[in-house]
């Protein structure tokens, strides 16, 4: 989890920092919005995670306790 947080952040911080390299912000103004971009992706990434894991974990369980499902009668039909 802590590799997906810390991917989410970098892309945040490339997004804020994206205005600054098209030159529509100065560097100090675009790396503070950078900064907050890579805190707020970092946490939604996170949180998305999480999400994203307790979904796994819960399909794995009902899985688990399904009930077994019936097999067809597969023998061959017999003239009479």
């Amino acid at each position: 989890m802590k590799a997906l947080m810390i991917f989410g952040a970098l892309i945040g911080f490339l997004i804020g920092c994206a205005p600054a390299l098209m030159g529509l912000n100065s560097w100090p103004t675009a790396l503070w919005r950078a900064s907050a971009a890579a805190l707020a992706a970092g946490l939604l990434t996170r949180w998305w995670t999480g999400v994203w894991l307790e979904g796994l974990r819960n399909a794995l369980t009902q899985r688990r306790h399904r009930p077994p499902v019936p097999t067809p009668n597969l023998k061959p039909a017999t003239k009479p």
